[in-house]
């Protein structure tokens, strides 16, 4: 916990290069890149499915939940009757129950490709250090759960391919050296399955999902407003695409189990039965060799050597006003407010948790007393990055325009998580923060004051924040939606802002090309008493 208050922060200036940015992103982490802004330019930020994996993640449980319910209340669980009572959906008019089957099934392919992508994108964008890395592991022993509960779902129909499916799941499960009697034994000869191993098959298919449910409440208790569901286009449109399938590659039973035969041509699906044709083209013993590394190689990650944890934010009680603002705008639930070290009734003081904070300075740019129109010769906010300090901003925001000689005076004000290297030019004051979220809007209007021409606040792209919310708020408080916001008086030519990634330099370079051709022929702007 980091609540005491600490030394004043200096007078130190920000980091002139992006020593607080991530590495150049490799080839396959670049290509990854270009995939996700072309669907940007396809479907808009807002609905791009690659920016949304978590939540359609979500959204796939939830339909599965769903008609899993439906299907338990036609489902007959008795041994005799399941495989009629699933069959029979076949015949339902209107095909409401191939609907429902096909629906079930496609869900459940759709949620493992959905949760391979999502585990591959937080791979290639680094996102399992420091702070991520609990998120991380919690994920881990999900993608067994998810498994378990798929392949339980076969067996439920009993037909030719869950009778498949469990006897294969028996043999790999008779490799461990811990059973007394093999349960393959259970399923040999002119045995028929009884009603009690039927329960436990449905103990699985059910009661596992309920683990995993229980397990991503542990997954997402370190992120705030994590989303559940994805935007309604991309949400309508999953749903729809899911329906299509169902109807146009209707999901059907493959033949009432037999236990005196084996099935020999089966409708597999690869999927999420991949590990019994694996199993069969090597040996049970290699398949749980081989699912034991892949085990450890995803928990490896947040083991990998990284760069040094920058230093988490610091809170000044003499200066924290308990509003509450930096709690709100925290993406990962790192601050909580306590009673206020002043000892006066009701009034709250924020604080911050090490193991939890990302360094990204957020909450800085949400403290109301982060305003550089304060008169303080040592600007000190309720709340603050003591490598980044905010006072630290306004005095190379001050000291860099009384520098700049030229006709024009344009200040960037950048992410440093977006696009790279700096904006070199004469009439270009380029400040690099390491996210915009951690920028007080008011900074923008003290910026024109103290001779600025034009200001571009640059971010990264819609939902690509690399610390979850930072675009947002400070979409949100430039456009009056949340505070701190910019005042409306601050004109709305002085003003605009590029939301960009990496590789989208040029993209910068052109909004900044526009803004210097906006103030082309406008009358330069002459300061007023020049702020401290």
């Amino acid at each position: 916990m980091r609540t005491a208050a600490m030394s004043l922060p200096g007078t130190a200036r920000l980091p002139a290069g992006p020593s607080t940015s991530p590495p150049p992103l490799p080839g396959l982490a670049g290509a990854y890149r270009a995939l996700e802004h072309g669907l940007d330019a396809a479907f808009g930020p807002a609905a791009n499915p690659l920016k949304q994996l978590g939540a359609l993640g979500f959204l796939l449980l939830w339909l599965l939940i769903a008609s899993g319910s439906v299907l338990f209340i036609v489902l007959d669980t008795s041994a005799a009757g399941a495989y009629a009572s699933i069959d029979a959906l076949a015949e339902a008019p209107w095909m409401l129950g191939t609907a429902l089957r096909g629906l079930h099934r496609y869900a459940a392919d759709a949620f493992v490709l959905v949760m391979g992508l999502h585990i591959l994108r937080e791979w290639l964008l680094g996102r399992y250090r420091h702070w991520r890395r609990v998120i991380w592991w919690t994920g881990v022993p999900l993608v067994g759960l998810a498994f378990v509960s798929a392949v339980g779902g076969f067996w439920l129909n009993w037909d030719r391919l869950g009778q498949y499916s469990v006897l294969a799941t028996a043999e790999w499960l008779d490799a461990l050296p811990i059973l007394a009697v093999p349960l393959s034994r259970n399923f040999l000869g002119d045995a028929s399955l009884s009603d009690r191993l039927l329960t436990l098959f449905l103990f699985i298919h059910i009661g596992i999902p309920l683990l995993l449910v229980f397990g991503l409440w542990f997954h997402i208790q370190r992120i705030s407003l994590a989303k559940v569901f994805p935007a309604r286009p991309l949400a309508w449109g999953t749903l729809a695409t899911l329906l299509v399938l169902a109807l146009a590659l209707p999901v059907r039973s493959q033949g009432p189990a037999d236990l005196t035969s084996l099935p020999t041509t089966l409708a597999l699906d690869w999927w999420l039965l991949f590990i019994h044709p694996l199993m069969d083209a090597t040996s049970a013993s290699t398949v749980w060799v081989l699912l034991g590394l892949a085990f450890v190689l995803l928990a490896l990650p947040p083991f990998l050597p990284t760069a040094p944890r920058q230093p988490v934010a610091m809170v000044y009680p003499a200066h924290c006003s308990g509003c509450a603002r930096c709690f709100d705008d925290c993406p990962y639930s790192a601050i909580t407010m306590v009673a206020h070290t002043n000892g006066k009734p009701h009034m709250r003081l924020a604080q911050v948790r090490a193991d939890l904070c990302a360094s990204c300075g957020i909450c800085a740019g949400a403290c109301p007393s982060s305003t550089p129109f304060r008169s303080a010769e040592q600007l000190v906010t309720g709340i603050d990055m003591p490598q980044w300090p905010v006072h630290a901003l306004r005095r190379q925001l001050v000291d860099g325009l009384h520098a700049m000689t030229g006709p024009r005076r344009l200040v960037v004000l950048g992410c440093d998580q977006g696009t790279q290297g700096r904006l070199d030019a004469p009439d270009v004051l380029h400040l690099r923060l390491v996210c915009a979220g951690a920028l007080p809007p008011s900074f923008i209007e003290y910026a024109l004051r103290a001779g600025a021409d034009a200001v571009l606040v640059n971010g990264c792209r819609e939902g690509g924040c690399a610390f979850r919310l930072g675009q947002r708020w400070t979409a949100q408080r430039l456009t009056g939606a949340r505070e701190p916001h910019l005042r409306l008086s601050v004109p709305q030519d002085g003003w605009r802002v590029a939301w960009t990634d990496r590789g989208d330099e040029p993209a910068l370079a052109a909004a900044l090309q526009a803004l210097r051709q906006h103030c082309q022929g406008a009358t330069p702007h002459v300061s007023e008493e020049s702020p401290r």
